[in-house]
């Protein structure tokens, strides 16, 4: 289940869609890792009223997995925007048993996008 307090009046989320280049640059110079990534969440400013954050996604790397895992590009680029907002609302990903945790939410979000 998302967990979040349900209480913020304001979420502005700015999605930057760049290549795999561009998001490398970005995570060698503000994250210091040497490595390609399908996204990185710089928050802005989170509050209990209001988000604000700017999301920088790796096209070439949403359509890669997309293939990898043998899921179709919208559905792997839904993850990844969620994977960004549920970030910003307190998951994490670091432990094995946080990623697990992770995909499930993730998973709720898509298929919530789905029946809207």
């Amino acid at each position: 289940m998302l967990t979040d307090n349900g209480n913020r009046s304001t979420w502005n989320i700015n999605y930057i869609f760049c290549d795999d280049t561009s998001l490398h640059k970005i995570n060698v110079e503000y994250l210091n890792h040497d490595t390609y990534t399908d996204i990185i969440t710089f928050p802005l400013e989170v509050t209990s009223q209001h988000i604000e954050a700017d999301i920088f996604i790796s096209v070439d790397r949403v359509k890669e997995n997309a293939a990898q895992f043998e899921v179709d590009f919208k559905k792997e680029l839904l993850r990844v925007m969620a994977h960004g907002i549920l970030h910003l609302i307190g998951y994490s990903d670091k432990s094995d048993e946080e990623k697990s945790t992770m995909r499930v939410a993730e998973d709720l979000a898509i298929n919530t996008y789905y029946t809207i």
